[in-house]
C-alpha cells in the first residue's frame, strides 16, 4: 500500500444490515477521506436493522439511508484490508490482502440495549484499526 494513497477497508458480514454497517459508518465518521470504506454482505438483507440505525443515531451517526450491498469479488480485490464479522468462508481470499476476523455477536433480532454493547465494541475495534493503519481521526 503506497504511503500517498488512502488505505481501503472492506467490512463484511452475512446480511450487511448490522455489524458491517456500524463498522463502516464509524470508520467513515472518524477518518473522513483518510480511508476508503466499503461494506457488503454474503447474503444481504433487504434493509439495515432498525435497532442498529437507532443505536448509531444515539452517537450522532445517521445510517438510516444506508442499504445492504452484496459482496463482490471486485470489492475484495479493491480493498487493502478485509474485515469479516461472522460470514465464515464466504469471503473470497486473494494474495496480498490483509484479512481480519472480528468475532462479534450478531445484532439480528436483538433490541437496542444489546446493539449498544455491540456498537461500542465495534467503535473500539475501528479506533484500534485506525491506529494500525496510521489514519488520523478527523476533528
Amino acid at each position: 500500500m503506497p504511503d500517498t494513497a488512502a488505505p481501503s477497508v472492506l467490512f463484511v458480514c452475512v446480511h450487511n444490515a448490522g455489524r458491517s454497517q456500524m463498522a463502516a459508518a464509524f470508520l467513515t465518521h472518524l477518518a473522513g477521506d483518510g480511508v476508503q470504506v466499503r461494506s457488503a454482505g454474503s447474503a444481504p438483507a433487504a434493509t439495515v436493522n432498525p435497532a442498529v440505525v437507532e443505536a448509531m443515531a444515539e452517537v450522532g451517526i445517521d445510517i438510516a439511508a444506508e442499504r445492504p450491498k452484496v459482496l463482490t469479488v471486485e470489492a475484495v480485490q479493491a480493498s487493502d484490508v478485509v474485515i469479516t464479522m461472522g460470514c465464515g468462508d464466504t469471503c473470497p481470499v486473494f494474495p496480498g490482502k490483509r484479512y481480519l476476523d472480528w468475532q462479534l455477536p450478531d445484532p439480528a433480532g436483538q433490541g437496542v440495549d444489546a446493539v449498544r454493547f455491540i456498537r461500542d465494541g465495534i467503535e473500539k475495534r475501528v479506533r484500534n484499526l485506525m491506529i494500525e493503519l496510521s489514519v488520523q481521526i478527523r476533528s
